[in-house]
């Protein structure tokens, strides 16, 4: 039972961690990324934004920029990631629910805005929201210059920093996203981009608008990737996890199900001189077989019944009363139920069960 209803917590409590880390990630990261393979940048003639548009499904295309910077706040120094995107790109990351406290939720009215992790925000010890917001200094490199004494290698900018967002780790810890067009004047961009984000609408699959985006491009010099294959080893991992879990949650009930053989016999010596009464007046061995084995499916069967009980108990009371807090992120835990789970810990545990039943009776059986 006990074994029944941790397979059943623990697994629902995967899924949910699993459609988190998808949330978090997925919100951030577009459905689909186009790059080049060979340069860091490439040009916006270079690509007919017009056909990948016409393409069914997509719904925004949006421009993206990506360099290595070093912000600063008075003696503070962190080096960062910048990503110069537009505004359509806020959109479509859902930006006003990931934003610290609200704060900054009008300031990308006009296409200018800028907003940091907060995880860097608090490296940094930017103040924000208040009377007097805090400018940093940004420095980014200069791209093509040899450099000499006395000459500045880095092109560099004031901002004032308007919100702090929570998406992931990798985000809170190191991102700068500053409107396209701020970014492109600071490094001296001329129609040059990073990557292009690609959004879908409702109802169509990533990878099938994929490959439809390999067919109008026609460009092997370009790559382009779903959010699951640029995360991959994140969601593998994840999934790995779970099975692992699983299994050796599975070795436990094994180990349980001895228990379950152990009540077998001891019941089997305490009946034994009332079967061998049965057998002499006609009671064959097939049908003392089908007595103990019945009893063994009907123990494990209400140990399974009780265990689903118990378990789905357990994680309908983390839902509603949120019991358990992620420690650091002050959310609850998450739990997702799914029908395959429930299928999988009925199917697995009634086949242990059915094995542990009839193997160890037909043996007390046939060797009494």
């Amino acid at each position: 039972m006990i074994i029944t209803a941790a397979l059943v917590v623990l697994l629902s409590a995967f899924n949910g961690i699993e459609k988190m880390i998808e949330q978090l990630y997925s919100e951030f990261d577009p459905p689909i990324t186009i790059q080049h393979t060979q340069r860091k940048t490439f040009f916006e003639n270079e690509i007919d934004f017009h056909k990948i548009k016409s393409i069914p499904g997509i719904r925004n295309v949006s421009r993206q920029i990506e360099e290595i910077i070093v912000l600063r706040n008075e003696q503070k120094w962190i080096n960062a990631k910048l990503y110069g995107v537009e505004k359509s790109f806020l959109a479509d990351c859902h930006i006003q629910k990931h934003l610290l406290g609200g704060i900054g939720q009008h300031a990308y009215s006009d296409g200018r805005f800028a907003f940091v992790g907060a995880e860097l925000m608090q490296n940094l010890k930017v103040s924000i929201g208040s009377v007097q917001t805090d400018e940093i200094l940004i420095y980014a490199p200069k791209r093509n210059v040899k450099i000499r004494l006395g000459k500045a290698p880095f092109h560099s900018a004031r901002l004032s920093v308007d919100g702090a967002v929570n998406f992931n780790q990798e985000v809170n810890a190191s991102a700068l996203m500053w409107d396209f067009q701020s970014a492109s004047e600071l490094l001296g961009y001329d129609q040059e981009i990073s990557k292009l984000y690609i959004s879908l609408k409702p109802g169509y699959d990533p990878q099938e608008v994929k490959e439809q985006l390999e067919k109008t491009i026609q460009n092997t010099s370009f790559q382009v990737r779903t959010n699951l294959e640029k995360n991959e080893l994140i969601f593998r991992t994840s999934k790995s996890e779970r099975l692992v879990v699983f299994i050796i949650l599975l070795f436990v009930f094994i180990l349980a199900a001895f228990n379950l053989i152990a009540s077998l016999t001891m019941l089997y010596v305490e009946k034994k001189e009332s079967v061998h009464l049965l057998s002499a007046i006609g009671m064959s061995k097939n049908d003392v077989f089908k007595v103990f084995f019945y009893e063994g499916l009907l123990i494990s069967g209400w140990g399974i019944f009780l265990g689903l009980i118990l378990g789905y108990a357990v994680c309908i009371l983390q839902m509603t009363n949120e019991i358990l807090i992620i420690p650091g992120a002050n959310i609850p835990f998450p739990i997702v139920f799914t029908l395959a789970d429930f299928g999988l810990i009925l199917g697995s545990v009634s086949i242990l069960s059915f094995v542990f039943s009839y193997f160890p009776v037909r043996l007390i059986v046939k060797s009494a």
